[in-house]
């Protein structure tokens, strides 16, 4: 006859579940890493290296993200500089995305609820792609906000 099996989990504290929960944003950032090695050993600035935009290839207008990756592979290159000529918007979104990915992370380690975007907060992200997709492709600001 064997002895019980006993578990060396202090009362109260769940190690599993706490992994468990944090699977998703684990995930993410997982894969968010993956993205900045790649970035890294393999520029975008080469064309053709990763594609195109279909946004500007059927249109031929600058979208929001178009200039994204280059700004990316900069930032990951410490330029912060050349990463504001390639996409401002995608710089300034990098830090707000980091702190979301902590503040989800927390909240799922924690075991308490991750709340879903509104609608209004959608819209807002909306609204602002819109302009900024509008800003960038006037020949005005073309200069500032175009890649």
């Amino acid at each position: 006859m064997s002895a019980p099996a006993t578990s060396p989990v202090r009362a109260g504290h769940h190690p599993p579940a706490r992994w468990r929960a944090a699977r998703a944003p684990l995930a993410v950032g997982a894969g968010a890493a993956a993205v900045a090695a790649t970035l890294v050993a393999r520029s975008p600035h080469v064309p053709g290296s990763y594609g195109f935009c279909p946004f500007r290839a059927v249109l031929g207008v600058w979208c929001p993200g178009c200039g994204g990756l280059r700004a990316a592979h900069d930032l990951l290159h410490g330029d912060l500089a050349g990463a504001w000529d390639m996409n401002p918007l995608a710089v300034l979104a990098v830090p707000l995305l980091v702190g979301a990915w902590v503040w989800w992370l927390a909240r799922a380690w924690r075991g308490r609820p991750v709340p879903t975007p509104s609608g209004r907060a959608v819209a807002a992200l909306g609204v602002v792609l819109a302009a900024f997709t509008v800003a960038r492709n006037l020949p005005v600001l073309a200069p500032y906000l175009a890649p």
